[in-house]
């Protein structure tokens, strides 16, 4: 019996400072109500991280957790999960740099894109790295040429997929290729290990996660029927973060995980977790500046409300209104009004949330302070160089 079956699930929201009597502030938002920005930063908590990274080991139990670096790369993070004994999933070349910076090892670095260029695959493979994703033919070659000997895991595609974000259709192959796959790492001299998956970004609840690892448990149980004998599960990331939503706690949610994971597949020798946004989102918070309320007509229901900041510098997970950030700011109290949020730049697209119009003081105006909430994860390394002249994110740890 999993923990979902043996017991009811505990909801589960952020840890606040205490701060005014009628409102709760992280660490993180405490430190923007005391300090002025001149342009919009993300403040992280590291202590908070380091919270969050022990829940969720403890709740993982004796799977590795790798690090999804492009969740968000600040030094102070790296640093700090490498001390604490993480383990790091790295996208690219620089990533893979700044885990080695960082203090982190080669053989706790896993280069997790499916998609590298041939000089990056030859440079990890030099600097030690010895763990590759793949999900395509030539992709493998380029690792048998660049990177004889490796470890191999292969990504498989799952449907069905409940998350807020799915990551479905980029990456991944099917059953039948993947056993092909593994045949072919093998004809070519690599060391096909196992598996890998995602189960979508934000996937709120564990219970999500059992019709994808049906899905991936069937895939494995044919290899072995092929005469693959696999001893590595990379079951990705996906672990939520709160964005006004009940989730479970970190070490639940995992422990849950954990054993729908032991259920389908028992006692693999090797389970990785690929925790990105579950780690570091509640961590921190962006100060941003009301720059313009507007009405477009005077019958117009709702009022526009423009940011200092935008898709274009930082707040790429609005798109399609998927993630729904949660604002503070100095009128809380007040009484609330729906407002379409945009951000400052000269792009139509560059629209936050108008669907789902955003309740915020009617008293709101240019010049007010306002706190974006959970947004460690996916800001700073979305924020472009500098679309239209605007900067990208700040960013302070603490």
């Amino acid at each position: 019996m999993t923990g979902l079956a043996a017991r009811q699930s505990t909801v589960f929201a952020p840890q606040f400072a205490e701060a005014a009597p009628e409102q709760h502030l992280s660490r993180a938002e405490a430190y923007i109500r005391a300090h002025d920005f001149a342009r919009p930063t993300l403040v992280i908590d590291t202590q908070a991280v380091a919270r969050q990274y022990a829940a969720l080991a403890q709740g993982l139990g004796r799977a590795r957790i790798h690090y999804a670096v492009k969740a968000n790369p600040a030094p102070e993070i790296l640093r700090l999960l490498a001390r604490l004994g993480s383990n790091f999933d790295a996208a690219s070349r620089t990533e893979i740099a700044m885990c080695l910076a960082a203090g982190a090892t080669a053989d706790r670095i896993s280069f997790g894109n499916t998609v590298k260029k041939v000089s990056d695959i030859a440079w990890a493979h030099a600097q030690g790295v010895s763990l590759f994703a793949a999900d395509a033919e030539e992709e493998l070659e380029k690792l048998a040429e660049h990177a004889p000997g490796a470890r191999v895991y292969i990504r498989v595609i799952v449907e069905n997929c409940e998350a807020d974000w799915p990551l479905t259709r980029k990456f991944g192959c099917a059953r039948d290729k993947a056993l092909e796959l593994i045949a072919m790492s093998k004809a070519l001299g690599l060391d096909p290990v196992g598996l890998s998956f995602h189960v979508g970004s934000q996937t709120r609840s564990a219970q999500m996660w059992a019709p994808v690892l049906d899905q991936v448990a069937a895939i494995w149980r044919a290899a072995g029927e092929a005469g693959h004998e696999l001893s590595l599960l990379n079951i990705g990331g996906g672990f939520p973060a709160f964005y006004g939503e009940a989730i479970e706690a970190p070490m639940n949610y995992a422990a849950d995980v954990m054993g729908l994971v032991h259920e389908r597949f028992g006692d693999v020798a090797e389970i990785m977790a690929e925790p990105g946004r579950g780690l570091v989102a509640e961590a921190g918070a962006i100060a941003a500046e009301v720059l313009l309320v507007s009405k477009k007509s005077d019958n117009d229901l709702h009022r526009w409300v423009y940011l200092d900041i935008g898709k274009f510098s930082g707040l790429a997970e609005t798109m399609e209104e998927a993630i729904r950030y949660q604002f503070l700011t100095d009128r809380d109290g007040d009484d609330l009004g729906a407002c379409i949020l945009a951000g400052p730049s000269c792009d139509s697209a560059d629209v936050l949330y108008e669907k789902r119009p955003v309740e915020l003081p009617l008293g709101l105006k240019a010049g007010d302070r306002i706190i974006i909430r959970c947004c460690g994860a996916y800001t700073s390394t979305y924020a472009s160089v500098g679309f239209n002249g605007f900067p990208p994110l700040d960013v302070v740890a603490i």
